[in-house]
């Protein structure tokens, strides 16, 4: 067993590493509650490596995936015999994700744990569809698995920490609105492989409207929460994406360095 403060600082590292949206509003979060969302991060953001991977073949995705959705659940059971003969291909988020794991209370491990499978499961089932986005109704259940049960597993951190309840909905809004906005971000490196998430006959501005009527959800979201920390710990990412709308609208193509530290500030005080 690793030495406990040896491993979040190690968790940190890989933060660091492997997110640009969450690793500020995480470090905001103070004791217990900062380590218990950013474990839970690490072991979505590991899977969804797995999602992602440039060079992994699509039949080895699906089978890790649905091998994580159904070991993740069973509590003791090592996760790295499924990464057996890949960890030259894996990045280390990923391969480490019983280390993440370790560093969750046990009161509440079993429920990130479900909510890290239900992604697992759905993300297995989106590569085997190839990713192909048809209707707002496909937009809705990719963004759903691959952001919004990031809203859902964070509102059940803030009830289990801080016993505040927020509306199941708007949280997963507040994840959908976050995603669809990468999704307009990102749609030139998308497409250079092959992958689209605009619905049919979805233009930029329908993406956009698209985007704006998640984040007002997400707006009201945040609106119900009463602690600072856990405001703050929202609202960063928010603001970053209505930023980033605002220079993508202006034919730019992301916010700068300087622009992210204001917006950051502007929260923070």
């Amino acid at each position: 067993m690793k030495d406990r403060k040896n491993l979040l600082q190690e968790a940190q590292e890989v933060l660091t590493q492997t997110s640009r949206t969450f690793v500020i509003p995480i470090s905001r979060l103070e004791g217990s509650l900062n380590h218990v969302v950013m474990a839970a991060y690490l072991c979505m953001r590991s899977i969804d490596e797995i999602e992602d991977h440039p060079i992994l073949p699509k039949e080895d995705k699906i089978r890790l995936l649905r091998s994580i959705g159904e070991q993740i659940l069973k509590i003791g059971t090592p996760l790295s015999p499924v990464f057996a003969d890949l960890d030259d291909v894996l990045p280390e988020v990923t391969v480490r994700i019983d280390d993440w794991l370790t560093l969750l209370p046990s009161e509440i491990t079993e429920k990130v744990r479900f909510f890290v499978s239900k992604m697992a499961y759905g993300m297995a089932s989106w590569t085997e569809r190839n990713w192909v986005v048809r209707t707002e109704k496909d937009l809705d259940d990719y963004t759903y698995y691959v952001a919004g049960l990031v809203g859902e597993l964070l509102s059940t951190l803030w009830k289990w920490h801080d016993g505040i309840n927020t509306d199941a909905d708007l949280a997963i809004a507040f994840g959908r609105g976050l995603q669809a906005v990468n999704i307009i971000r990102n749609r030139g490196e998308d497409q250079d492989r092959g992958v689209s998430f605009y619905p049919d006959g979805w233009t930029q501005e329908r993406m956009i409207e698209y985007a704006k009527k998640q984040l007002s959800q997400a707006d009201q979201y945040i609106a119900s929460i009463h602690s600072k920390h856990i405001y703050e710990f929202c609202s960063i990412p928010l603001a970053l994406a209505y930023g980033t709308l605002r220079v993508i609208e202006n034919n730019r193509e992301k916010l700068k360095r300087e622009e992210v530290i204001k917006i950051v500030d502007t929260i923070i005080g």
